[in-house]
């Protein structure tokens, strides 16, 4: 679904994928491997960034009808693995290059290109050659149906070892700006590697963040000074990760550790042919056991393997 707000309708040029960042939804969201309530009120999803990209990897990128030879086109490479007929288990990956992601590249090249002549893909620019990309899985598991463990593996598929940055990131979709009337609800640091959502139909959800993770607050409000240079009302916005890791602007996020969005930030060193794991756990429960080990019923899938001798195991 794309969000226009043109005065001519013209939907595929009005709002850029270079907007996106920067822009926050009203109808509905995107995200890396995301999940949302029914409502999508409540929204968790992963960014990545592998120190070359100039913005995080936060959305799939495509072209549009008009830059493209073959209208519409995700230039990703992203799969759907498994999923039971319940969701109660869901697998996803996502392939991410180490150099550079060729953006302009890709659209410079195709714009050039007759509807007579073969798309240019992502693999033709050459940024998985050595094999020198990530390998990302996400996978959920639930306990019950408000208990929700994730797993992100992060496999390097090249020869050396190389760094990749996770986001897991939790947010609201902004239902209150404008005359909703609709309240605003708030995310916060609840204790050293935990993230709580309150909102006012939904009640508390809590982001558990195995390890040691730097955590990020900001808004979902759109930086309409990067948009049509207008002051913005908070110095809090929706690409302020964007701002805090790739541009290092340390005042991009919020100090006081709140906001309607935030993350964990995992900067990993992952070893040629190796992988790194982390784990996070989202629950309307609080008080949840980090050490829990979750097994599903007849499929041997461990996604929480802390094992402790006063563990509950299910």
């Amino acid at each position: 679904m794309r969000e226009d707000y043109s005065v001519d309708g013209n939907a595929w040029d009005y709002f850029s994928h270079d907007q996106a960042r920067s822009r926050a939804y009203r109808c509905g969201e995107d995200g890396l491997a995301g999940l949302s309530d029914d409502k999508q009120r409540l929204c968790f999803a992963l960014a990545l960034w592998n120190n070359r990209d100039p913005i995080l990897k936060e959305r799939l990128f495509g072209l549009t009808n008009s830059e493209s030879n073959h209208r519409e086109d995700v230039k990703e490479y992203y799969f759907y693995i498994d999923s039971t007929p319940i969701h109660s288990y869901m697998k996803y990956l996502y392939k991410y290059p180490q150099k550079e992601y060729p953006y302009r590249d890709l659209v410079e090249t195709n714009h050039r290109r007759s509807r007579e002549e073969m798309e240019y893909e992502l693999l033709d620019t050459g940024v998985f050659d050595e094999d020198r990309y990530f390998d990302v899985f996400v996978e959920y598991a639930k306990g019950d149906p408000e208990d929700i463990l994730i797993k992100v593996s992060v496999h390097n598929r090249g020869p050396e070892t190389a760094r990749i940055h996770l986001f897991p990131t939790l947010w609201f979709r902004n239902t209150w700006s404008g005359d909703t009337g609709e309240a605003k609800p708030v995310i916060r640091q609840a204790d050293q590697g935990a993230i709580q959502a309150s909102h006012p139909q939904l009640g508390d959800y809590t982001l558990q963040c195995e390890g040691a993770a730097e955590l990020l607050f900001t808004e979902n409000e759109s930086n309409v000074h990067r948009l049509g240079g207008q002051a913005n009302p908070s110095p809090f916005v929706k690409d302020g990760y964007h701002e805090y890791i790739i541009s290092g602007k340390r005042d991009a996020v919020n100090p006081a550790k709140t906001g309607t969005k935030a993350a964990a930030h995992y900067e990993l060193d992952v070893p040629g042919g190796g992988s790194r794991v982390v784990r996070l756990r989202l629950g309307a429960k609080p008080s949840v056991r980090r050490d829990t080990c979750l097994t599903l019923g007849g499929c041997g899938r461990v996604l929480w393997a802390h094992h402790s001798p006063q563990s509950d195991r299910r």
